[in-house]
């Protein structure tokens, strides 16, 4: 099937008709073996949920701050294997989702978490080489790219403010951003060369579960935790193998249904597709630039997001953030032929030079987010349990700070996180469905006309503005 794309050109369906539906990160022969899952009756000090970057993250940084500590990990399925192992491998110092959020929502507070997030960060990098981790990490930073005159405007209206805020950024017009990475649609840059570091996430979430391993953790896989119960001695998770026992209990679900039916209303599952293609030819590569091998976002409100891979592929994604009624998280969802439609065909629009060239992987999956766009945190059962969700699509950095506000609130000792009115308070809830379903279709059709409106923002938008109220992925 050939069809017509905005360039102008022709654009071959085929180009990605034949890729793998599995995550590229994910498809490795490296990928270690299952660990047995729960089997009867185990106690110990610290039980944490989920084997993803928030899980992993609390079970280490546990152990790291106690080593005495009993600490058990139980995974629904396999360390991994959801959002942690097929996001993008896009690692940023912002724990508020960007300056501007973060402005917007803690401007009293800004400061502290700019400077907590810039620590967080190095000490996550630190923690790699520690542990000898292989992950492909290379701190080179992220390119955001103008592709419409009113985004030039808008970066360059960032870049003040993050100069204000003691941010290090490169303004760039559109010939010096070609020059770092040539696209015909690039009318310009900013360039952040500290923020944010690109990895391998599955490596990294492998790596982190050997750290745990060399640790003490016991890890168990193939083990949901289907109830969550106080008793006499603490609280009670039960397995369809098994039941641990904890003193205390520390949830990293992230999108999937949470064990607290408080924190139910506060998420809702967004769908998001990514494409890589096959390695990149070393003729085309120099013929593209990537000086730096940044990481790459456009600056629209619907963006892609792309990297180059340790083998020289492309990943490509987002665009679409796509919510079901009733924010059901399902299998089926995860492959999406007319995202994956349109997302090739953006990609030959932005880089016409790669016609011809095919993709290798594409697949999706759901990620949570909440309000507020960036993670919340909390207690329950009398301070035994905490946990931390909502991300929105920023947690492969973010989650280890996340890990060590749930450990504090679980010592019940305050710190300078846990005074964070971040940390303090909790996003406005999504309303029920079928309200959710018809405002969150609203928003992302508001955002697509403002895409093609010049950024202005319509009166859905500015009111969902003016309530500190949104839809993100």
């Amino acid at each position: 099937m050939t069809v017509a794309y905005d360039g102008g050109a022709e654009f071959n369906d085929g180009s990605w008709s034949a890729a793998s539906p599995v995550p590229f990160w994910l498809d490795r022969p490296e990928r270690p073996a299952a660990l047995p899952a729960l089997a009867g009756s185990v106690r110990c000090d610290l039980a944490v949920v989920g084997g993803g970057f928030s899980g992993l993250w609390t079970a280490l940084r546990a152990k790291e701050r106690d080593p005495g500590r009993e600490v058990v990990l139980l995974e629904g399925k396999r360390i991994g294997w959801a959002a942690s192992g097929r996001n993008g491998g896009f690692c940023e110092a912002s724990l508020t989702h960007g300056l501007d959020n973060g402005l917007e929502r803690y401007p009293d507070e800004i400061a502290t978490l700019q400077r907590l997030g810039r620590e967080n960060l190095d000490e996550l990098v630190d923690t790699v080489a520690r542990h000898g981790i292989a992950c492909d990490l290379e701190r080179s930073g992220e390119l955001s790219v103008a592709t419409e005159p009113w985004q030039v405007e808008a970066l360059a209206a960032h870049a003040a403010l993050a100069r204000k805020h003691g941010e290090s950024v490169e303004l760039l017009d559109g010939a010096a951003t070609r020059g770092i990475l040539d696209s015909p649609t690039y009318l310009g840059g900013l360039l952040d060369r500290q923020g944010c570091v690109m990895l391998d996430p599955a490596r990294l979430a492998w790596g982190l579960r050997d750290a745990c391993l060399r640790l003490g953790v016991r890890i168990h896989e193939h083990s949901r935790v289907l109830t969550m119960t106080r008793d006499e001695a603490g609280m009670s998770l039960g397995t369809s193998g098994g039941r641990l026992g904890a003193d205390r209990v520390a949830l990293g679900t992230n999108v999937f249904r949470p064990l607290l039916r408080r924190v139910r209303p506060r998420i809702v599952p967004v769908y998001d597709y990514v494409l890589v293609t096959e390695p990149v030819p070393d003729e085309l590569l120099t013929e593209l630039g990537w000086q730096g091998r940044y990481g790459v976002g456009d600056s629209g409100n619907q963006f892609h997001y792309y990297r180059l891979t340790a083998d020289n592929r492309i990943l490509w994604g987002g665009y679409d953030a796509i919510y079901h009624f009733g924010g059901r998280v399902s299998h089926a969802h995860d492959q999406r032929p007319a995202t994956f439609r349109r997302l090739a065909e953006q990609f030959f629009t932005t880089f016409p030079q790669l016609t011809g060239l095919r993709f290798s992987h594409a697949w999706g999956g759901a990620i949570d987010t909440c309000t507020r766009f960036c993670a919340f945190f909390g207690t329950a059962h009398r301070g035994r349990v905490a946990y931390a969700a909502g991300y929105t699509g920023l947690g492969v950095g973010a989650s280890r700070f996340g890990a060590d506000v749930m450990l504090d609130l679980l010592a019940g000792t305050p710190t300078e996180r846990t005074e964070l009115r971040m940390v303090r308070h909790r996003p406005t809830p999504f309303p029920p469905e079928p309200l959710r379903y018809t405002g969150i279709q609203l928003t992302r059709a508001s955002l697509a006309r403002a895409d093609r409106n010049g950024g202005r923002r319509n009166l859905w938008l500015r009111t969902l503005d003016r309530f500190g109220l949104g839809f993100d992925s």
